[in-house]
């Protein structure tokens, strides 16, 4: 594969629900450990971050419900799609997270799944906040909004 290839083919999955369900205070980027198949998967475009959210346990912060399509030539050596996966981070910063997710309303969400310039798969995560009914309603306003802006300069 060329060089050129690789760079007109950004991956980027989004969590597109995170940000109308919570309002991110802190956000962190992790790798995540991932097996070949998984790897693979990824660099093709088949995952999802729909329902994921990431929990800390001993020490070690890992994402729940991250869907990775199965790999088409894995054969036997194929992966668990919905396998809950550790994220690498600074324990400094494990420890501020857990530290952080202990007071009520806070948790930690996963709201992008991207490959770096070096190949590999990262994860950016965010210290979130639950929004109110409220607050919805004042982001879907906001976002029409600006649709409408864009929709007048347009024209």
């Amino acid at each position: 594969m060329a060089k050129k290839d690789k760079k007109q083919q950004q991956i980027n999955i989004k969590n597109k629900r995170a940000s109308f369900d919570y309002e991110f205070v802190d956000t962190f980027t992790a790798g995540i450990v991932l097996t070949g198949t998984e790897i693979k998967s990824i660099r093709a475009g088949k995952a999802s971050l729909v329902d994921t959210y990431c929990y800390i346990n001993n020490g070690e912060i890992w994402v729940k419900n991250m869907y990775v399509a199965l790999y088409e030539e894995g054969s036997y050596n194929n992966h668990v799609e919905r396998r809950e996966r550790k994220l690498l981070l600074n324990k400094k910063e494990i420890i501020n997270l857990r530290d952080d997710t202990k007071s009520p309303g806070f948790t930690i969400v996963p709201v992008r799944l991207f490959i770096n310039e070096k190949g590999l798969a990262k994860l950016v995560i965010a210290l979130a906040r639950g929004k109110k009914e409220y607050d919805k309603r004042q982001s879907l306003k906001e976002k029409e909004d600006r649709r409408e802006m864009d929709r007048a300069m347009k024209h």
